[in-house]
């Protein structure tokens, strides 16, 4: 039975990282995920000599390595040759229709060209067996372990007739949102940030501890093929549905049409064009477009000049840069209270965007750059979002320049301030430090937060300044008379203001948690804190046993959690939230209802849509499972409902409609 099960779980548990990390489209919450995952790892700790090698459990990450083996590629991975224009596409559709002798349009294959870390995935009978860097194009380095830890790679194919040996080609990157969210931590953590979400991944994927790796959102696109034996195809376009339909991750079903196949070099360059003009507003960075001969067997025909194919070729984009001048470098204080220093420029436009200030993170960035104020220095978005210096023009640099040395005390608050051994961020101690104190306050009322969507930074500052708000519950103090005392303020917006503190009194456990500005607790973790606690009053009396049972949450965090929880002024200051009307809630785990102490399971098409349904159940206190099994109660059934129901009728499970779950309330 438990072998049975563990092969179950791993289905359940591989089809739900698919729904989630490569279709962004979950089917259960975190919390159930977190208790099918706990029952794989138990089954896999009381039963050896289970198959663990396509199993979840293997993203966790194992015991750090020495050093990377290095490995040949069964197939050169080869470069392509770049382009920076549109004529540069024109002549490369010319020289490949005179090599092959004809005047007839070429049908091409264009996707975007990732800016990201080329990878090898070798498959052998459907299961993932290595994972090799490019290298130097025929040797490459094993980083299996780490890329074991993606979870959007499939550690098996998803096909019933896997081909013996499958070499897929992709890209290993980092999304624009969790870059940011990356370096945010890194920068609270007190360490090095990245420079852009390229870097990003590639020094994910070269850390020698894959527990590193495991704890960071990397991505993966498949976009081309090795070596393959048992499987064939006749374009490129066929390669990479192929890829779809094994479920790995490619820009072939990509919610934006991001792969189009072209017929002559007209169609290429509108392509180029389109993605150019849209390349802002990708989650993940990229850097032009690539072009392919789509059928393979004119590919062969082409063949290779030196070490790059034919068949293929880049076409980049220019790179969005410019010059500038520094006018000045401040140094922001931080809820956490690290101090960031900031180039603030002369405003200049970057890919469409006025650029007027750069961070410069910390002192050993700004060491090794070498910038000063009066710098000339080239300014690019980084990501295309952030702004970010690449390099000072030495040769502009004015006589009587020095150096920039971070403070000895808080600009703020003129308080000390220290680095702590080990981080690259300098910190004011100072806990009343006026400018923690506000920036806290903006995190609390942020739209991810408590949600008060009239309190903007602007004003806040302002709240501060006149001693209206100097902690959480002055929010909830406020009164309409307070606002209006305020110069530009008049009835309306004073009213408004005060209905959006008053609107923003129920907020979710995993909400109020996130607001409170835990260092090192993000929006993710305060949802794993609120689906395991269910409480507040539970939550702020975790000991740090408790907070590590939690998945995700390790020492570090804990203490972290701890450190907050215990100190007597923030747990009143709660007390006293709550005391003013802050009813939180807990509406995703609803310990009590009609349905509470029962299971459901949905299958087939409701009248109403599959999320609100869920919403109703566990509302109404009712759990949501995410298989058949021994322990479903009720299976909900709709239009179409497949399988399921016959599973059901042999567990002797109970079969109910949507009407009938209604008439149980």
């Amino acid at each position: 039975m438990s072998k049975k099960r563990h092969e179950e779980l791993k289905q359940i548990l591989a089809k739900h990282d698919y729904q989630y990390h490569v279709l962004d489209q979950p089917l259960i919450s975190d919390y159930e995920y977190d208790q099918l995952m706990a029952e794989l790892l138990k089954i896999e700790q009381k039963n050896e000599g289970l198959d663990l090698a396509d199993s979840p459990s293997q993203r966790v990450g194992a015991a750090p390595l020495g050093t990377f083996e290095k490995a040949p590629h069964r197939l050169p991975m080869l470069s392509l040759a770049n382009s920076y224009s549109t004529e540069d596409i024109l002549e490369f559709d010319e020289r490949t229709k005179k090599f092959l002798n004809t005047q007839d349009d070429l049908d091409y294959l264009c996707e975007p060209k990732f800016d990201g870390l080329s990878m090898e995935l070798i498959y052998e009978n459907g299961l993932l067996v290595r994972a090799l860097t490019r290298g130097d194009g025929t040797v490459g380095e094993d980083v299996t372990q780490n890329v074991r830890t993606i979870r959007s790679i499939p550690l098996k194919l998803s096909l019933k007739e896997p081909p013996a040996l499958l070499e897929v080609r992709g890209e290993v990157l980092m999304f624009k949102k969790d870059f940011a969210n990356l370096n945010e931590l890194q920068q609270e953590s007190g360490l090095q940030t990245f420079a852009n979400p390229r870097n990003a991944a590639a020094g994910t994927i070269r850390q020698l501890d894959s527990k590193i790796a495991a704890s960071r959102p990397l991505k993966f696109f498949a976009y081309a093929l090795g070596a393959v034996e048992g499987v064939e195809f006749s374009t490129q376009h066929e390669v990479e549905s192929y890829f779809v339909k094994a479920g790995l991750p490619s820009a072939v079903n990509h919610k934006q049409d991001l792969v189009r196949v072209c017929s002559g070099g007209k169609a290429v360059i509108d392509y180029y064009q389109h993605i150019e003009k849209i390349r802002s507003e990708l989650p993940f960075d990229i850097d032009g477009i690539v072009i392919k001969v789509n059928s393979l067997a004119v590919q062969d025909d082409l063949g290779l000049v030196a070490r790059s194919p034919r068949w293929a070729s880049a076409a980049k984009f220019k790179p969005e840069q410019a010059q500038t001048l520094v006018e000045s470098i401040i140094v922001q204080v931080g809820r956490t209270g690290a101090l960031t220093p900031v180039a603030i420029m002369k405003p200049v436009k970057v890919g469409g965007v006025t650029v007027t200030n750069a961070t410069l993170h910390n002192q050993d960035e700004i060491d090794r750059k070498d910038v000063r104020v009066g710098d000339t220095v080239v300014v690019q978005r980084a990501g295309d979002v952030i702004p970010e210096i690449v390099s000072v023009v030495a040769n502009l640099r004015p006589k009587n320049s020095q150096a920039f040395l971070m403070p000895s005390s808080c600009p703020a608050c003129g308080s000390k301030v220290q680095r702590v051994e080990g981080e690259v961020v300098t910190r004011c101690v100072n806990p009343l430090c006026i400018a923690m104190v506000k920036e806290s306050l903006k995190h609390f009322v942020a739209r991810r937060a408590m949600n008060i969507d009239k309190v903007g930074d602007r004003l806040i500052e302002t709240f501060v300044d006149h001693k209206l708000v100097l902690r959480f519950s002055d929010f909830f103090r406020l009164t309409k008379a307070d606002v209006l005392s305020l110069e530009r303020q008049g009835e309306k917006s004073a009213q408004n203001i005060i209905d959006s503190i008053h609107n923003s009194r129920t907020p979710t456990l995993a909400r109020f948690i996130f607001s409170l500005g835990i260092r090192f607790v993000g929006e993710q973790t305060a949802k794993l804190l609120a689906d395991h606690f269910l409480t507040i009053e539970k939550f702020l009396k975790a000991s740090e046993e408790e907070l590590l049972q939690v998945p995700e949450i390790g020492p570090k965090v804990a203490k972290s959690i701890i450190e907050w929880t215990s100190n007597p002024k923030l747990a009143q200051e709660i007390q006293e939230l709550q005391n003013l009307g802050i009813k939180i809630t807990n509406p995703v785990r609803a310990q009590e209802g009609p349905l509470s102490g029962k299971s459901f399971l949905i299958t087939g098409t409701l009248p109403v849509k599959r999320d609100d349904a869920k919403d109703f159940i566990e509302k109404n206190g009712g759990k949501i499972l995410s298989s058949v099994s021994a322990k479903l109660n009720y299976l909900v059934v709709g239009d179409d409902p497949g399988s399921k129901v016959e599973k059901a009728q042999g567990l002797g499970v109970q079969i109910i409609t949507w009407d009938q779950l209604q008439t149980m309330l």
